[in-house]
């Protein structure tokens, strides 16, 4: 297995699932003792959050460019940004390394396809929920997106940097984030896209009726798939 490189911290959780993902994939393949050959430049999530509010997108790009080339300089053979937000910043990291930055919007739309679903609803933070970057790409995949209403943004928002992004699991808030799925559901929502990384500790397939995709393990397996052939 080749070396894959993550830009984690962003939060802390989210690389604790990538890296949990991973590893459990190179078992799968391999059997145990085996693991996954990983690299991981950690932010402190309090300074990238600080940027995020400011609304200081030029700073983080250099921040993520300057760890992809921190990673590929250490031997990483793939790159892998551990947040859905942070794809914001992808153009920056691509335009300074010569290894594949895997796009986990990319990654999610071809499972999307793969179950011959063309609407689907997007919960992340606000930056994905209303920001075009991921939108966009289910689109050129012939995809429809849905997005909550802006309260309800409100609230998926919140959770995820008050509570998820700390590790924090709240039953009311799975209980108001199940609401606002079904409701999308009922709308027309033919798969639900867990667009923020951490939405996965609060979520799973079981808990609702149509198929749920999981971009963490989505882009963690597309990456081990790459690394693997």
């Amino acid at each position: 297995m080749n070396k894959i490189g993550l830009i984690g911290g962003i939060t802390p959780e989210s690389t604790i699932l990538y890296y949990r993902i991973l590893n459990q994939l190179n078992s799968s393949a391999l059997g145990k003792p085996h693991s996954a050959k990983v690299i991981i430049n950690s932010f402190d999530f309090g300074e990238i959050s600080k940027h995020q509010t400011a609304g200081r997108w030029d700073l983080l790009d250099e921040l993520m460019a300057e760890a992809g080339k921190n990673l590929e300089n250490g031997g990483a053979t793939c790159i892998l940004i551990c947040a859905n937000t942070m794809h914001l910043c992808i153009d920056a990291v691509r335009k300074v390394v010569n290894i594949p930055v895997i796009h986990i919007a990319e990654a999610t739309s071809k499972s999307i396809i793969e179950k011959k679903l063309k609407k689907v609803a997007l919960l992340g933070t606000k930056y994905t929920m209303e920001k075009d970057f991921f939108i966009n790409i289910l689109t050129s995949f012939g995809i429809q997106a849905m997005i909550p209403e802006l309260e309800e943004r409100n609230t998926i928002h919140e959770v995820i940097y008050g509570e998820l992004s700390t590790g924090y699991i709240n039953p009311l808030s799975k209980e108001i984030y199940l609401k606002t799925i079904n409701r999308l559901i009922n709308e027309g929502a033919e798969g639900i896209i867990l667009g923020c990384t951490e939405i996965s500790l609060l979520i799973e397939q079981e808990d609702v009726s149509v198929p749920v995709f999981d971009t963490t393990k989505i882009h963690a397996t597309a990456a081990f798939e790459l690394v693997t052939k």
